[in-house]
């Protein structure tokens, strides 16, 4: 039963160096092999074409996937693998990234002394309660002081405005129902402008307190609609750049 990291074609062009800096973490503990996405030659040049060097020789030396089997394990920090992964592979254990990171001591975490954030869940993975609570775990390690949504864990319907948008077809084909069921009234055309309006009203419940989430597609909406946000990995492997 083999382990394996899959380290995201989207969030790594998004964080490039943060991607490289996760991923060197992975590659030190020697116990999981690094791939790049959930699914053989996806875009896979496209991908590779967005970043500059150094990250694209690197990101061009990891394998692109793997042909994962029943009892093997996938940590992953991208919800579209993850979601994938559970319905195209029956039988893999799927877990986030931050699971991992919460059950190592070895893992170095800084301390943001007892700075205030909202905590934004996903609905791609509204009923992983597992990711959800190694998340608030992590931050409370770090001494956040966590705000808390009305309609947080199961209740949220939030994935920034990558719901207001076509999802790729590969989503529904390989994972019908998260992406196809459960997903009735999302992922329907808007148009920029109509996402921006949406998000900036959605983050207006936030104020002036910065808020934090754990999906490259929450984050992004989250930036379009005005909040002061950072994503879960920036805290973990980047805690500097996190001073706004």
């Amino acid at each position: 039963m083999a382990r394996y990291y899959i380290a995201s074609c989207v969030f790594t062009t998004r964080y490039p160096a943060l991607s490289k800096a996760v991923a060197d973490y992975v590659a030190a503990r020697g116990d999981l092999s690094i791939v790049r996405c959930c699914v053989p030659n996806y875009k896979t040049e496209f991908f590779t074409e967005k970043l500059t060097e150094p990250y694209r020789a690197w990101w061009s030396a990891l394998r692109q996937s793997a042909e994962f089997a029943p009892g093997d394990t996938v940590y992953s920090l991208c919800h579209n693998c993850t979601a994938i992964l559970e319905e195209w592979k029956p039988g893999v254990n799927t877990r986030s990234l931050w699971e991992l990171i919460d059950g190592d001591p070895e893992f170095a975490l800084p301390d943001f002394g007892g700075r205030e954030l909202f905590v934004q869940d996903c609905w791609r993975m509204r009923d992983h309660r597992a990711e959800q609570d190694a998340v608030r775990s992590l931050l409370s390690k770090m001494h956040v002081t966590v705000r808390e949504l009305d309609d947080a864990f199961e209740r949220t319907e939030f994935c920034g405005n990558s719901l207001y948008r076509e999802a790729p077809p590969r989503n529904a084909k390989l994972a019908p129902v998260r992406f196809g069921e459960q997903a009735k009234g999302k992922f329907l055309p808007h148009s920029a402008e109509e996402q921006k309006a949406l998000m900036q009203a959605y983050c207006e419940r936030f104020g002036k307190t910065p808020v934090v989430a754990y999906c490259h597609y929450c984050v992004e909406g989250l930036l379009l609609g005005g909040a002061n946000a950072f994503h879960l990995a920036e805290l973990l492997f980047d805690p500097a750049a996190c001073n706004r």
